[in-house]
């Protein structure tokens, strides 16, 4: 009969039982465990993570060293250490495989295993360095969570328990040593499944037959199967396949998989292998006899290092996908592009042709309709090019909106490329009307050479075709490369000028007034003598400056030396005439541009309303809202401001009217074509100045050469003028001279 009683009965004997076996655990010494790291932050934070943390049901004793020597003596003296968790990088990047190298060799603790963290990943080792200093696992520091930390350490404690108990028990450990040194030399996973099997029935024994299946999301294509990746003979046929076709292995692979442990069937035994999160594998092995508990003991040992070898098969799998392809096409990347050319030009494919495609305007097409379209134009683009791709070529993706194509120079012609991009390209609800600037190389036009050298020459056609107008398409030549080399040349030289305070100058060009001929000003202007001696034309080395982004560091230099200028010219009683300085888009964009030009008018107690800044009407309409910003700050401090070269570009009244501005100034080609009242030039120079004055704007023509053509602007009402009928640009003392004699 069934009581209250008897279950008091029962719940006390189970207690007990449970009593009985924690006082026999806390009887097991507990493990031992060395943190070897220099910084005793880390050591906190470790404790602080296990603490309280038991591993089958034994407590964690904590061992301190805060340098490889330090941990080494330790080490001599302690022969129960479990598990060392170790810093790569101490008193030197090397201290923490040193110390490795000492254990293994020199101590010969082959036991211990050794968990390496390293919170810079630079500094990770490779898989050469973990097979030659037998590192048990590896981690950053920024991976080691909570759970991770404790994962890592459970396993390696449990490692380290299997291997004392098999020492002790048997020479397996011999073979295990063997089979993991075969493993760790295998980076890609056939060859590494290869290895695993062999260790496996080795250790397993004679007339041992079995296989290896890997879970997801590991290696398998399919969610919820495995996949066998390494088989012997005798299952041979089951590779890549899923392992749901091996009956007589699924189910026991399954029971493994449920309860997470190792199962038997007679003489067939499923062991799991562990691994992170959806990265479980299994191992199959099929044995004339059934295994003995050893056994188990030695596979499942040899099973932990299976799972640490498939987790650096796929880091290792990772890295070079990362290395060489591009994450968002699947393509290769700029790397990868560049070694499968190299291959193919060594084995003597030089009738063969690089492009290079550009996409117009894709940044364009990127802020207005977000990043999400932006790839998937990218993705779309991709896989049009990807129909043309014969299997004798290849595709990339080298740059953010740049493809490349190498192939045979008979199936890369521009023309069918070209064509790629005369339909629109769908994407999501919009059809864009995409189009591409192409440079092309072939092989042998450069001779004996490399991808590299290759992908070089293909970007200069590139460059070539984009300065002819989008949506153009260039072959490479020789000449091209001489005026590469030519504008690198010129920038080098620039820059050391710059560096040297050498060859650079400032001239000057007076700016009058028309009606009295007085000296209101100077339009300041750089000029530079080369290394011969001669002047270097400013419109050959200010193009060079501005696609380089030196154009910062030199118009800040011509602003410093133009206001110094000014100083000077009080010193000579000139009066208070106004300086006239070119200002680039390219300085627009330097977040730095407006702290340069307070600091200058401070530091050299210059008034601001002695400076103009001069802006061409391109820049004025490039970027709009950012210029009428940045011109309204200039404003505010007193500067005045300037369009340079008006008339040539597309400037709208309704964008016109916007802009801070103080003066036009009447493009030179005009100025030249003034002529007579009913010229075309003189016509334009009309319309400009009527336009000035109906926007209460200043007018001054560049450019006058002629007495005619003064009186021609004089009469139509343009107020001021500078050109070669007064003086060209001189340089400081000249100037200065020049005005004392027109005062």
């Amino acid at each position: 009969m069934h009581s209250d009683e008897l279950d008091i009965i029962d719940d006390s004997e189970h207690v007990a039982q449970e009593i009985a076996s924690r006082k026999l655990s806390q009887q097991m010494p507990p493990w031992r465990i060395m943190i070897v790291d220099d910084d005793s932050e880390v050591h906190k934070a470790t404790l602080f993570a296990l603490q309280d943390i038991r591993i089958d049901d034994r407590q964690l004793h904590f061992i301190h060293a805060y340098t490889a020597e330090e941990a080494l003596s330790t080490i001599r003296a302690d022969q129960d250490i479990a598990v060392i968790i170790l810093d790569v990088v101490m008193e030197n990047e090397s201290a923490g495989l040193d110390l490795v190298k000492k254990i293994r060799h020199d101590l010969e603790r082959s036991a211990l295993r050794i968990i390496l963290r390293t919170g810079q990943p630079g500094y990770a080792p490779e898989m050469r360095v973990i097979r030659e200093y037998d590192i048990n696992d590896y981690k950053t520091k920024s991976e080691l969570t909570r759970v991770r930390l404790l994962t890592t350490l459970t396993t390696a404690v449990r490692s380290y328990h299997q291997l004392q108990t098999i020492l002790a028990a048997q020479g397996g450990l011999n073979k295990i040593a063997e089979s993991a040194a075969d493993l760790f030399t295998h980076r890609d996973l056939t060859t590494f499944a290869e290895a695993a099997m062999r260790g496996a029935t080795a250790l397993a024994g004679e007339g041992a037959e079995g296989f290896l299946c890997a879970h997801p999301n590991g290696f398998s294509k399919k969610k919820d199967e495995a996949i066998v990746i390494g088989a012997t003979p005798y299952f041979a046929s089951y590779l890549s396949h899923p392992v749901a076709e091996c009956e007589e292995a699924a189910k026991l692979i399954a029971q493994a998989q449920t309860s997470q442990h190792l199962e038997t069937c007679g003489q067939a035994t499923a062991f799991l292998i562990p691994g992170d999160t959806g990265h479980q594998a299994f191992l199959y092995l099929k044995t004339p006899t059934p295994l003995r508990p050893a056994d188990h003991q030695l596979l499942d040992v040899f099973c932990i290092n299976i799972g640490v070898g498939l987790e650096n098969v796929r880091l290792i799998s990772d890295l070079s996908f990362s290395a060489y392809s591009d994450s968002l096409t699947r393509l290769s990347n700029r790397s990868g592009f560049i070694a499968r050319i190299d291959e193919r030009l060594c084995a003597g494919n030089s009738q063969s042709t690089m492009a290079l495609v550009d996409i117009d305007h894709f940044s364009e097409f990127n802020d207005a309709l977000g990043h999400h379209k932006g790839d998937e134009l990218l993705l779309a683009v991709a896989q049009r090019l990807g129909t043309m791709i014969s299997p004798q070529m290849l595709l990339a993706r080298v740059g953010g909106d740049v493809f490349g194509i190498f192939g045979p120079d008979e199936l890369l012609d521009p023309h069918i490329l070209a064509d790629q991009f005369k339909m629109p390209f769908a994407v999501g609800d919009y059809s864009l009307p995409i189009k591409a600037t192409i440079g092309l190389t072939r092989a042998d036009s450069l001779g004996k050479t490399d991808g590299l050298e290759l992908l070089k020459a293909t970007n200069i056609a590139l460059n070539r075709a984009k300065q002819g107008g989008r949506g153009r398409w260039h072959y490479y030549t020789e000449d091209m490369a001489e005026a590469t080399r030519k504008r690198l040349d010129l920038l080098h030289n620039l820059r050391l000028a710059l560096i040297q305070q050498q060859g650079l100058e400032m001239h000057y060009q007076p700016q009058i007034e028309l009606a009295t001929g007085k000296v209101i000003g100077a339009e300041a202007l750089i000029r530079w003598r080369g290394q011969d001696g001669q002047f270097i034309r400013p419109d050959q080395f200010i193009s060079v400056a501005e696609y380089s982004g030196l154009i910062v560091d030199l118009g800040a230099w011509v602003f410093r030396t133009a206001i110094k200028e000014v100083k000077h010219w009080d010193t000579h009683g000139l009066g208070n005439l106004r300086m006239a300085i070119n200002v680039s888009l390219v300085q627009f964009r330097d977040p730095l541009f407006l702290q340069r030009i307070r600091s200058a008018l401070k530091e050299l107690d210059v008034s601001p309303s002695r400076i103009e800044l001069e802006i061409t009407e391109s820049v004025a309409m490039m970027e709009a809202e950012t210029v009428i910003s940045i011109l309204g700050e200039l404003k505010q401090m007193g500067i005045q401001i300037a369009i340079d070269d008006f008339g040539t570009g597309f400037s709208s009244l309704s964008y016109l009217h916007r802009l801070p501005i103080d003066q036009l100034k009447i493009d030179r080609a005009f100025v030249r074509d003034v002529t007579s009242a009913e010229g075309a030039g003189a016509r334009i120079a009309q319309t400009v100045v009527r336009l000035g004055q109906s926007l209460g704007l200043s007018v001054i023509a560049e450019g006058i050469e002629t007495e005619d053509q003064a009186q021609l602007l004089m009469d139509m009402g343009c107020p001021r003028a500078q050109g070669f009928l007064y003086s060209k640009p001189v340089n400081a003392e000249d100037f200065i001279a020049w005005c004392k004699l027109h005062a």
